[in-house]
């Protein structure tokens, strides 16, 4: 199994992309993390998620199951999201975690999702969104591991 963190953005500050790799390289052995980036070019809010929506439509690889960052989605402690990626091992399928751009993701984005995961009430920025991802499928696969990464 694979997973993708397909998220609107490119050309992200140094902090982010050092951040997100040391993680992903983390998880290599344990889940193996690919980010791809679609791009967010219109100034228009309406179109910019139509286009963004699209994008990450056309982004996800044939038969994965998909988990849509959302604030309406589901929230998970560290715990539950172990839970959620032993229960993600046995489907057999990648993984696709979609971000959206600034306005949020488009309907057929979140109608097209298997699940919906929320990171809590606060508002990130979307680059930071991608660290904390990483971050947390790290700690997700270490605690399944019994690596004591994760000490709740």
């Amino acid at each position: 199994m694979r997973a993708f963190l397909i998220a609107v953005g490119e050309r992200m500050p140094a902090w982010v992309q050092g951040g997100y790799a040391e993680y992903a390289k983390r998880l290599s052995r344990e889940l193996p993390l690919e980010l791809v980036e679609v791009s967010a070019r219109s100034r228009d809010p309406a179109r910019a998620m139509s286009d963004e929506g699209a994008a990450l439509l056309a982004a996800i690889p044939k038969g994965a199951h998909v988990v849509a960052l959302d604030g309406c989605g589901k929230p998970w402690s560290s715990e539950e999201l172990a839970a959620q990626l032993a229960r993600w091992r046995t489907l057999g399928k990648d993984l696709a975690f979609l971000v959206g751009g600034a306005d949020g993701l488009a309907a057929p984005v979140r109608a097209r999702a298997d699940q919906q995961w929320s990171l809590g009430p606060l508002t990130l920025p979307h680059p930071l969104v991608r660290i904390v991802v990483a971050e947390q499928l790290y700690r997700a696969a270490s605690q399944l591991a019994g690596h004591p990464y994760h000490r709740g």
